[in-house]
């Protein structure tokens, strides 16, 4: 088997030299990986199999093979299901090799589910380095378009989330929540392409509003330095330019008399944004004039002149947020990403991200799939019973219009008959205690949304007329879908099919509060009762 190893260059965070060289470096790197792409996947297939030769999901399978013909044929690929008995046993304390060879560091959390809560990724220390050469990759990739990064700063709003403990002593949370808190990230040397307007205290504040705030305000400080704006989501974007919109005259203030606003009691971010934070009337006279105007329009431009793009990522459900935007300028595991190949970078594939596998509902890195809305629907419809009514059809859609963006249900109710011409039989209170139903029902990464990162609305429930469900299959009908073959959708998007359901709405009610969550599983809350 062909070694691609001999024709790398060296991994390029391990250079010396200026960013220039070190950029070119990485270059040449991206495209000898790329060039070998074959050769490097088996390579890496084999250290991996070698490395994990005796641990326990590989020792009775291969046998000690290590060709990548006898995986293919003999590991089979799974999902995060038949993985997830070994993975429980690494976070009830097993300390044997059971998946991997090297300790297991810690847990990364995804923003998929398993049985409503977060799913469990095993990770080591080495993998954390990987992951950091891979973000090493992106600046000279960007800087071949957009030249003279090195010149100014990023304004990006970072945030960390909730981390929990297993039951066998290890950390889990977010991959991002992850890396900053890694030395990574907090220790990383200087680099001109890499300078962040938002000091690390600020970005490890775990009170997102104290978070929010002073990221906000040394962005503003450091204005006339901000090259590239950006998060790590555009819904999160989105989140902050909205935050600016309610607190621009406090933030002015501060700027205008170089005091920080009382409520960021935190010592170390107060502490941070006092080394940045220096009076400049003529800065608080351009923000309090620009978003005195009434019109947020190009807001971006308008504070952050030499800004030069935008930097979120609005691939997949994140690009319902694109009109928004531009408004103000280890094994073998099926991940459950639909992927389109769009072309090659040498011989590597170009991949387009599509969708999630069976999402219906997303507002920032919440996953709700059908299945799970019908089990929510049908135990919140459990509220209606003692009325005498019951849920003849529901459908859903995100709505990102509003900040933060929401659920929005529809619901057509039916009636005993003796109670059918009694508009008001079923009070308001037990539509918001539905409501408040199906957010309880929801799995841990909305439900975290809500109460913790605050990223997501209440959900809102419309009731529609009787027969609005019948008006939405002639629609379809009289668009080209076969009668046969129609069903009702579980989320709608198009524009019209959403004008013909709002125009029949007769109610709409909202969650009247956040839904229960803690960090962690419920599991290990209860095992530790």
């Amino acid at each position: 088997m062909p070694e691609a190893s001999n024709n790398l260059p060296p991994e390029p965070d391990s250079l010396i030299g200026s960013s220039h060289e070190k950029h070119e470096r990485a270059l040449q790197y991206i495209e000898q990986v790329t060039a070998h792409a074959d050769q490097v996947q088996r390579r890496v297939l084999t250290e991996i199999l070698s490395a994990n030769a005796h641990v326990e999901y590989l020792r009775h399978g291969l046998d000690g093979y290590m060709d990548t013909k006898t995986f293919k044929k003999t590991m089979p690929v799974v999902s995060y299901d038949d993985i997830k008995p070994y993975v429980d046993r690494i976070a009830n304390g097993d300390p044997s090799p059971i998946l991997c060879s090297k300790p297991i560091s810690e847990f990364l959390t995804s923003s998929g589910t398993s049985g409503g809560e977060r799913k469990l990724m095993p990770t080591t220390e080495e993998e954390l380095e990987r992951k950091s050469l891979l973000y090493s990759l992106l600046m000279p990739v960007m800087n071949q378009f957009i030249p003279g990064l090195d010149k100014g700063k990023g304004m990006y709003f970072l945030f960390v989330k909730s981390e929990s403990t297993t039951p066998g002593g290890l950390l889990a949370r977010p991959v991002l929540t992850s890396y900053y808190r890694s030395p990574h990230f907090k220790d990383r040397p200087y680099d001109p392409y890499n300078q962040y307007t938002s000091p690390n205290e600020t970005i490890l504040c775990t009170d997102s509003y104290q978070s929010m705030y002073s990221q906000f305000l040394c962005g503003l400080c450091l204005s006339r330095e901000v090259l590239r704006v950006g998060a790590v989501f555009a819904s999160g974007f989105i989140r902050a330019i909205k935050f600016l919109e309610t607190h621009w005259l406090l933030l002015s203030n501060d700027i205008r008399t170089g005091t920080i606003n009382p409520r960021i009691t935190d010592p170390l971010v107060r502490q941070s944004v006092l080394n940045i934070l220096k009076p400049d009337p003529e800065l608080a006279d351009l923000i309090e004039s620009e978003c005195s105007k009434g019109t947020w329009e190009g807001i971006i431009s308008r504070l952050w002149r030499n800004t030069k793009y935008i930097d979120v990522i609005v691939t997949g459900t994140m690009s319902q947020y694109i009109p928004t935007l531009d408004y103000y300028r280890l094994y073998r595991y099926r991940v459950g990403d639909i992927l389109r190949v769009s072309g090659f970078k040498n011989n590597a594939p170009q991949f387009n991200f599509v969708c999630r596998k069976n999402v219906i509902l997303s507002i920032d890195s919440d996953k709700v799939d059908e299945v799970e809305l019908q089990n929510a629907v049908m135990e919140a419809s459990k509220n209606l019973i003692p009325y005498g009514a019951c849920v003849v059809e529901y459908t859903s859609y995100a709505d990102t219009v509003t900040i933060p963006g929401h659920y929005v249900i529809y619901w057509e109710i039916s009636l005993k008959e003796a109670t059918a011409n009694n508009n008001n039989v079923i009070p308001g209170s037990v539509f918001e205690k539905c409501c408040l139903s199906m957010e309880e029902s929801l799995n841990s990464v909305y439900r975290q949304g809500r109460v913790s990162d605050k990223s997501i609305g209440p959900l809102e429930m419309k009731i529609v007329e009787t027969g609005t469900f019948d008006k939405l299959m002639d629609y379809a009908l009289n668009h080209g879908a076969s009668i046969n073959q129609y069903k009702t959708p579980r989320c709608v998007k198009h524009a019209p099919i959403l004008e013909l359901l709002n125009s029949y709405v007769v109610d709409n009610y909202f969650s009247p509060k956040c839904p229960h969550w803690v960090p962690g599983r419920k599991e290990w809350s209860t095992n530790n009762s």
